[in-house]
């Protein structure tokens, strides 16, 4: 598993944390923030994936 997977999942959970925080506090900054660092840990977490499948692909 690439590291950027796991640090994409970690990216994930804080911004989903950050986001109901946000949320339930009505501070929307806060709540903007955590849904852009949950979005930013979705794409860290497909590059990592795509790096995984590309190394799988070489073993072949």
């Amino acid at each position: 598993m690439d590291k950027d997977r796991v640090e994409g999942a970690l990216h994930q959970a804080k911004g989903s944390v950050k986001e109901a925080v946000g949320k339930v506090t009505g501070d929307t900054k806060t709540q903007v923030e955590g849904a852009a660092e949950k979005a930013a840990g979705k794409v860290q977490n497909a590059v990592g994936g795509a790096k995984d499948a590309a190394r799988d692909m070489t073993k072949r």
